[in-house]
């Protein structure tokens, strides 16, 4: 398995997204987001997804040659239509009014419709956090996640993320989750791997535990945490589809299906200036001094050091540098 220097990847995946229809600036701004996802080791939002990006460019699946249109009709809230094009760059153009709008009214909201997938999530929370705001992030996805107790595919793994600044630039906390039980991408995994999964993870196509991959693919994946994690998971479809003109998870394809409607997506977000709180930093250092002095607890987040040279499996690294030159 070769190591490749994560600007290799940022450069790369961007000249494979170029190769396929997108424009330089937007190629660009989603081959940034690959590239921390592989220096995070997130793989599953890195080059995990390259080929899908490419194959629905040429598809027309999703459009690499449109600009964001961005407005304000509230001062507390940013829109932004990505024209059914990527999350990123949609999200890089809506940033910097939010921003505004949120040091303005104390806090501010950004949406963003009618969009790509944006895989990871945390990575545009984190974006907020540095700018010194505390942010929260939505965004649905296709069906996947039935009922506590039912069968049918009602909800998208819908993650939540949320990031805090430190006060200096970087991230105090940040935490970027699933509300389902597990990423669909490691039941892939697990059946490509010819592995069984853990207990808990999905049901078969009859609402029956499984641990084998085959079923929970024709089944569902379950919530994390059943109950609890069943009512995060409708708060972030609720948010990510009916404040931002997006669909809902039950109208979305299949994201990596190579042909077929666009994914039409929503990604919400909670933008929050603590400088409205006197004590904020105060009370963020005393929780950060506890949970480090407790031998074996961290902060989720904090301290991350992104990587400048990853592993890479073989095919895959092959695969990235053929859509490079197609």
């Amino acid at each position: 398995m070769p190591k490749v220097a994560v600007s290799d990847i940022e450069e790369t995946s961007a000249q494979a997204l170029r190769a396929h229809g997108a424009a330089p600036w937007i190629a660009a701004e989603v081959a940034r987001a690959v590239a921390k996802a592989e220096a995070l080791g997130n793989v599953i939002c890195g080059l995990y997804y390259l080929e899908s990006y490419c194959l629905q460019l040429r598809s027309g699946r999703v459009r690499g040659d449109v600009e964001p249109v961005v407005e304000r009709p509230r001062p507390g809230f940013v829109r932004v239509d990505a024209n059914f094009g990527f999350a990123q760059p949609a999200f890089t153009r809506g940033l910097p009014l939010a921003l505004e709008a949120a040091r303005e009214c104390g806090t501010a909201c950004l949406a963003v419709g009618h969009a790509h997938t944006c895989t990871s999530l945390g990575y545009f929370t984190e974006q907020i956090a540095q700018a010194g705001l505390i942010g929260m992030g939505f965004t649905n996805a296709s069906a996947i996640v039935a009922p506590p107790g039912g069968k049918s595919r009602i909800l998208g793994t819908n993650p939540f993320a949320f990031s805090a600044p430190d006060g200096a630039g970087g991230l105090a906390i940040q935490f970027d989750f699933s509300t389902a039980a597990v990423a669909l991408g490691k039941i892939t995994m697990a059946k490509a791997a010819g592995r069984s999964i853990p207990p808990g993870w999905a049901v078969d196509a009859e609402g029956n535990p499984t641990t084998d991959p085959d079923e929970a693919l024709k089944g569902a994946l379950v919530s994390a945490a059943g109950y609890k994690g069943w009512g995060l998971g409708l708060m972030v479809e609720i948010l990510a589809a009916g404040m931002t003109g997006g669909v809902n998870s039950l109208d979305v394809k299949p994201l990596k299906a190579p042909e077929g409607t666009p994914h039409d997506l929503g990604q919400f977000y909670i933008l929050i200036d603590p400088a409205l709180s006197p004590a904020f930093a105060e009370r963020l250092s005393r929780l950060a001094e506890a949970i480090a002095a407790d031998e074996g607890a961290r902060m989720p987040g904090a301290n991350r050091v992104p990587a400048e040279e990853v592993e890479v499996p073989d095919a895959l690294w092959q695969l990235t540098t053929d859509l490079a030159g197609a």
